[in-house]
């Protein structure tokens, strides 16, 4: 079969001959028909997470299921699947006892720690699959298994009420889905975005109203809620200051830079900083079911497999508007 391979790190993606795997237990093998690829791939790429070479990358696949082990009972061949971030844990451990399977020691992460999407073929564990709903189609599925479902557990882990403001910080990839999920979930949704080019694309993507920084956030009266899907520590610094009091900054987007935040805000204003990744599966059912009911759309660009490289170099460089997605 065809795959993406990453002979190296740092190296550039080559579309290669690699062997088909087989299912073993608990398993299913899929035939890819999308895969997104996601910025987490430029540093896996650039070696930033541990993790042998070559590899084949690709944590938002989606696709058939041709095969299943001959445990498997909970998937069929034919079924449309998805699998996530996690692909298997110990079971055996605290966190995985109490239901946090994401902070396992032994956890392993799919186009990590075992080989990714962007193939014809990917084995997945069969009970880390997730049927994807008739209405959504590969394309747009493929990006909700990562970007999607991180900004959507996100804005569900902050837990904000129904009267409550919510802004977007960054309005990209991770971004252009949390405007939608915002306003899909019925809360007043401000976008922060610095680039005026994206006024009338932010205010079709359903924003009530478009920011430029922290500053002008509060004067245009606060957020409770900021999800910060920027890459920037600066802007999500700067963010802060349109917080209003017991808002919550849930950061989704990384940088290597450290967060600096005020103890006069964490104290008077009894602001919170929330970390959020994928946090529970039933996040990633409901964040599939708005894109189902056409409450969210994934703005993609599509490439066949064999313009791997292309399409990662884009998303590299930050060209890609806004998810770039493998199609098989």
């Amino acid at each position: 079969m065809k795959a993406a391979v990453v002979p190296a790190a740092s190296s550039a993606w080559q579309v290669k001959e690699v062997p088909q795997p087989q299912p073993g237990p608990n398993q299913v093998l899929v035939k890819m028909h999308a895969s997104g690829i996601c910025y987490t791939d430029v540093h896996l790429t650039l070696g930033h997470f541990a993790g042998a070479f070559p590899r084949v990358l690709g944590h938002e696949p989606v696709g058939e299921i041709v095969a299943a082990a001959p445990d498997v009972t909970t998937r069929h061949v034919g079924d449309r699947v998805g699998t996530a971030w996690i692909q298997s844990t110990c079971g055996r451990c605290e966190w995985c006892q109490c239901g946090r399977r994401m902070f396992c020691p032994k956890m392993k992460g799919t186009g990590v720690d075992v080989p990714g999407g962007h193939a014809e073929y990917m084995l997945m564990n069969a009970d880390a699959t997730y049927l994807i709903p008739d209405q959504v189609s590969y394309e747009q599925a493929a990006p909700i298994f990562c970007a999607g479902y991180t900004v959507y557990s996100g804005l569900r882990w902050a837990d904000p009420q129904p009267h409550e403001r919510v802004a977007v910080l960054g309005i990209g990839g991770l971004g252009h889905l949390a405007v939608q999920y915002a306003k899909a979930a019925g809360f007043h949704t401000i976008a922060v975005s610095h680039s005026p080019d994206k006024d009338k694309m932010i205010r079709d993507l359903g924003a009530d109203e478009i920011v430029r920084d922290g500053k002008s956030l509060a004067a245009a009266g606060g957020a409770d809620v900021i999800l910060s899907t920027s890459n920037s520590t600066r802007s999500m610094v700067d963010s802060i200051q349109g917080l209003r009091p017991d808002g919550r900054l849930v950061a989704m987007g990384a940088d290597v830079e450290p967060l600096t935040v005020s103890l006069m805000d964490l104290i008077m204003k009894r602001i919170r900083i929330i970390g959020s990744q994928q946090n529970s599966p039933e996040y990633l059912y409901e964040a599939l079911d708005f894109v189902a009911r056409g409450k969210v759309k994934t703005v993609v660009e599509t490439y066949p497999l064999e313009e791997a490289p292309k399409a990662y170099e884009r998303v590299a460089e930050g060209k890609a508007r806004f998810r770039a997605v493998l199609t098989m």
